[in-house]
């Protein structure tokens, strides 16, 4: 059976992935990270992603193995501090990367998650949500057309820096 990547398009054949060492150890942790968060995760594996290379296995397992365990006891640490890191605040910071990337502030391909890391490590849901209702108020809207939840937490953050 063949299989293709939603993220980077790579076709490979299931028979393939689960005889390969990476391929196997990537599948395996991507199990433990099913829904939204798994869906985000794909995400950000693209990051990682050469302009004119495909991702290998080796290196997918790799950088899902080193997320882990973070994401599994929902705490990074960052400049030596410990910040908690709930599956929301990965989601979060994923959308921040992802979007900084389609604005050209984040140069691809990633080659660590520090950025990752130092975005998490600034998440505040208390300070965030209360300023969002506001945001939203302010912020015409096009019919049929909600403000997403990057532009959102960016609109927020903005306010943030500036008050």
């Amino acid at each position: 059976m063949r299989t293709r990547c939603p993220n980077c398009g790579t076709t490979l054949s299931l028979d393939a992935l689960i005889a390969h060492d990476g391929a196997r150890d990537a599948l395996g942790v991507a199990f433990k990270l099913s829904g939204a968060l798994g869906h985000s995760l794909v995400r950000y594996l693209g990051l990682f992603r050469p302009e004119t290379r495909e991702l290998t296995m080796d290196r997918v397992a790799k950088l899902l193995t080193e997320l882990l365990p973070d994401l599994q006891a929902q705490r990074i640490e960052r400049n030596g501090q410990v910040f908690e890191a709930t599956p929301e605040c990965w989601a979060w910071a994923i959308d921040q990367a992802l979007a900084a990337r389609e604005a050209g502030r984040l140069a691809t391909p990633l080659k660590g998650h520090g950025w990752l890391y130092q975005v998490m490590s600034q998440y505040q849901p208390q300070a965030v949500a209360p300023v969002l209702a506001p945001e939203a108020r302010q912020q015409p809207r096009l019919p049929n057309r909600p403000q997403s939840q990057t532009t959102s937490a960016l609109a927020a953050l903005q306010e943030r820096m500036n008050g």
